[in-house]
């Protein structure tokens, strides 16, 4: 397959969100190919690190990658870390909010903690990103800001009720920071995946019966990689999708 290169990502200066693994290395991978430079934050020092110093990612960098290690549930570490980068890399005109986690559990057993922590994990912290870097897009006359939702509370599925709850929300933060941004030319977007097979999804959830049941759902038969997540947040990232706001763009599928 060929793809689109976007001329106005280049030397444009984006933050990621969870970079280290999954959805959130190929945006890393494809955002430098396109010549931006990229700052990402991961809790994870050892994936981050040999995801930096990748043979892959230096054979098609073409713009600076850096990172910062911190818990995102820590929003005074998350800013701060923001700032590290923002040193480093200049001024943010870009911000995908991508980290999340997905885990299964069983809607008897959860406490006010643990309810509490899903948020803080799957959510809170895309509101505070958007707070430290809007300010650099107000200052450079513009920008992009891209959520990562889920397509599961859109299927109705179960077995996570936080973490359902979390993404769902996650539509009204974009709609709504989309209209309170809208007029410094920010736009504001969710980008909602379907089943999409990372390794971390291998390891945990795939199963030959589970995955030929996804496939009865969805419209198209292959399975999706988190190649064409990056490839929709490429698009709505570039000058192509200027008139692109508070929507919601789908990768999966076509599932039902």
């Amino acid at each position: 397959m060929s793809f689109a290169i976007y001329p106005s990502l280049n030397e444009k200066t984006v933050l990621i969100t969870g970079g280290a693994a999954g959805i959130g290395a190929e945006l890393v991978r494809e955002f430098s190919a396109q010549g931006a430079n990229v700052g990402f934050l991961d809790l994870n020092e050892q994936a981050s690190s040999a995801l930096k110093a990748s043979s892959e990612l230096k054979a098609n960098t073409k713009g600076r990658v850096d990172y910062e290690i911190c818990d995102l549930r820590d929003i005074d570490a998350m800013q701060g870390a923001i700032t590290a980068l923002r040193e480093r890399l200049g001024q943010f005109h870009v911000l995908v909010n991508n980290a999340a986690h997905d885990d299964r559990h069983d809607w008897k057993e959860v406490t006010p903690a643990y309810w509490d922590e899903r948020m803080a994990t799957n959510m809170r912290h895309m509101f505070f990103a958007i707070q430290a870097v809007a300010p650099d897009m107000i200052s450079a006359g513009g920008g992009s800001i891209v959520n990562i939702g889920s397509n599961s509370w859109w299927e109705a599925g179960g077995g996570f009720p936080a973490y359902a709850t979390a993404k769902s929300s996650v539509h009204g933060l974009s709609r709504t920071m989309a209209r309170d941004l809208g007029d410094h030319r920010i736009r504001v977007n969710t980008v909602v995946p379907g089943w999409i097979m990372t390794q971390r999804q291998k390891e945990k959830w795939v199963t030959p019966d589970s995955i030929e049941k996804h496939r009865e759902r969805q419209c198209l038969p292959d399975l999706i990689d988190p190649m064409y997540v990056a490839r929709m947040v490429l698009f709505l990232a570039s000058d192509d999708a200027a008139m692109c706001t508070a929507n919601n763009f789908m990768v999966d599928a076509g599932s039902i």
